[in-house]
């Protein structure tokens, strides 16, 4: 059982930046595929972005490519998103999620993921 927690959203004008954070509990957080994604609302979740265990492959949406960076420190079960230029289209709430997998690759659909976080809101206003 891995219990996830995110923070760091807020509230930020568009084209700042933020960083959001999940801690994971638990000793085998280095053999978790890891993964953010978002929801806004009226619409479906999406994936927004995801990392290998090992953290060698990462993987983004073409909505964030080049703006966000994923992140991990294995000895300190965390995962990290760093968002830049951030647009009021990535208003929405970011959930953590995980994977336990052998397999060194990255997971990108919900049905992939076994445990998700609460959320944590990301607001930007225009």
């Amino acid at each position: 059982q891995v219990q996830l927690v995110e923070s760091g959203g807020g509230l930020v004008q568009a084209g700042g930046s933020l960083r959001l954070s999940c801690a994971a509990s638990g000793r085998t957080f280095s053999t978790y595929a890891m993964g953010w994604f978002r929801q806004a609302p009226g619409k479906e979740r999406e994936f927004v972005a995801g990392i290998s265990w090992s953290g060698g492959t990462t993987y983004y949406a073409d909505s964030v490519k080049g703006r966000f960076t994923i992140s991990r420190d294995n000895a300190k079960n965390t995962v990290c998103l760093q968002m830049n230029s951030l647009k009021p289209e990535d208003t929405a709430v970011y959930y953590c999620a995980a994977r336990p997998t052998a397999i060194v690759r990255v997971f990108t659909t919900q049905s992939d993921y076994t445990y998700w976080g609460q959320g944590t809101q990301v607001t930007v206003s225009s």
